[in-house]
């Protein structure tokens, strides 16, 4: 179930910022979110700006759990789409000049499928490509696997804000 050391290397003339792969502590400098909200686990391949692929380990002690379902535990399909999307933001993130300053909004989703539960006990395999990216917003096809097997697929698309900038009204458009 463990995932091999990484793979992939920086493209011609990137340079990572932190060596693959990356933990929980190179991924909460890069990324906002923390425990119980965090939902990657280590970084075994990147390609600034094309691909990351990304581990979540699926434990029984998940606080989601005890209500989704009791006795019948499964991770909910909305946060193995916020796993990807934290992955696809880790990617766009990486490469911000001034660390911190800037937070990335999941916009839209478009051609979600699920196709197998995920359970305690199981390996998610985060898989992101960029499709496309500008400065302000990103489309990305995410995958998640388990053992190999297609567990959920969908397109992403983000905003990137500056932080402490104002949210967007309800029911509005981000900018």
């Amino acid at each position: 179930m463990d995932e091999p050391h990484a793979t992939a290397a920086p493209a011609a003339g990137a340079k990572l910022k932190y060596p693959l792969p990356m933990g929980v502590a190179e991924i909460e400098r890069l990324l906002p979110h923390r425990y119980p909200f965090l939902l990657l686990d280590r970084i075994v391949e990147f390609e600034p700006r094309k691909r990351i692929v990304a581990i979540k380990n699926v434990t029984a002690n998940e606080p989601f759990f005890q209500g989704h379902f009791p006795g019948f535990p499964i991770m909910p399909g909305v946060l193995v789409l916020e796993a990807l999307a934290q992955a696809g933001a880790l990617m766009i993130l990486h490469e911000d000049a001034a660390p911190g300053e800037r937070l990335i909004y999941f916009t839209g989703v478009d051609g979600c499928r699920f196709r197998a539960p995920v359970v305690p006990g199981d390996q998610l395999r985060l898989e992101v490509d960029v499709l496309r990216f500008r400065s302000t917003a990103g489309r990305m096809q995410g995958r998640a696997l388990v053992e190999g097997r297609l567990a959920a697929e969908a397109t992403l698309s983000c905003a990137v804000v500056p932080r402490g900038g104002a949210a967007p009204a309800r029911g509005g458009e981000l900018p």
